[in-house]
């Protein structure tokens, strides 16, 4: 049976990709800058070899770059199909992009036909699929913020309401970074701001955009990442449930969460905000860490965080922000309130 090879535009693609591995073949480093989820990376040309194509294209046009190219990865191509047969595996179909759509996808696509895989090639390749996705976080959205003081335990508030049903999307986990200067600690190497947007999109896309969504008060940037811009603003014309609760109910949280990192670790976080704490400050926390007083050099941070975070919420409208205070750390306790609070806003009780 000879295999076929067919262009489908965005929408099938990612419908078809519930159920059929996705191959990117553009090369390693467009990949690691961002990807279609789950897809894996086969190039048709490894980085130094793409470069060395697109300089043959810009000196001698398309012909001796297509012969340069036959030339470079041609001896890679029996490994190339053996990849795409362990990728497939028995199912025999893959689907396949490059950047536009154009001449690496269709090789490839030729390649893998010559181990029997059927494979559907994505119109406009990645490109597409970037504006695609871009589009979709640039609408509106039904969401809820919660907000709240550094250490209040919205992470984890919000993880506990996802338990309970809720729809939620963790910014943070995605981002690898908690938002704070010391957001890094115990994370893993953040992706890039446009990986972190694909992300996003797989995780949206899995919930009913006709029901509240709850996110994290979060600023633009997440650590090194930024949220695109049209999300962000949306974001930050939602609804807002504040959580308020003081330093002494916050403080065995914080204890727990960050004591426990090296020294010189937390000595870094806080000099990222020396110059916003003042020098005084910045040095009196340093020297509590050294000394093994946590509490007070989390009592210094605090201090600048809690005025920062409720200047910025000033700035949303009135109207949008319902203020919860408590007197309580405990999860259950502080999430029936932020409910109550979140109907309050006139969002559809039918919602929760």
């Amino acid at each position: 049976m000879t295999a076929s090879s067919h262009k489908t535009d965005i929408s099938d693609f990612l419908r078809l990709a519930e159920n059929i591995p996705v191959v990117d073949v553009r090369s390693p480093s467009e990949y690691q800058k961002g990807h279609i989820p789950g897809a894996i990376n086969i190039p048709l040309f490894d980085d130094s070899q793409r470069e060395e194509v697109g300089i043959k294209y810009k000196q001698g046009g398309r012909e001796k770059a297509i012969i340069k190219g036959l030339e470079l990865a041609g001896p890679g191509l029996p490994a190339r199909l053996n990849k795409a047969l362990d990728v497939c595996g028995g199912n025999g179909k893959l689907l396949v992009h490059c950047w536009r759509g154009g001449m690496r996808s269709e090789a490839m696509a030729w390649l893998f036909s010559l181990g029997s895989i059927d494979t559907e090639v994505l119109e406009g390749g990645y490109k597409s699929y970037r504006r695609h996705i871009l589009d979709y976080l640039a609408e509106k959205g039904k969401y809820i913020i919660l907000g709240g003081l550094t250490g209040s335990g919205k992470t984890n508030i919000l993880q506990r309401m996802k338990d309970l049903g809720h729809q939620v999307i963790d910014l943070e986990k995605i981002a690898c970074h908690k938002g704070s200067a010391f957001g890094s600690l115990g994370q893993s190497v953040q992706p890039t701001s446009e990986h972190f947007a694909n992300l996003l999109f797989e995780e949206l896309r899995k919930n009913d955009r006709n029901k509240v969504i709850w996110l994290e008060d979060e600023s633009k940037n997440i650590g090194s990442i930024f949220m695109p811009d049209l999300f962000y603003d949306n974001m930050h014309s939602s609804p807002v449930v504040a959580l308020i609760m003081d330093i002494k109910t916050r403080m065995p949280r914080l204890l727990k969460e960050y004591s426990c990192y090296p020294e010189e670790e937390l000595k870094n976080s806080v000099q990222k905000i020396a110059k916003r704490l003042g020098g005084d400050n910045a040095r009196e926390s340093i020297k509590c860490i050294e000394a093994g007083n946590f509490t007070r050099a989390i009592e210094i941070t605090l201090n600048y965080y809690d005025k920062t975070y409720m200047y910025g919420l000033k700035q949303r409208q009135d109207s949008k922000i319902k203020y919860v205070e408590t007197q309580t750390d405990n999860i259950d306790a502080n999430i029936s309130k932020i409910l109550m609070a979140a109907k309050d806003l006139s969002i559809q009780t039918t919602d929760f």
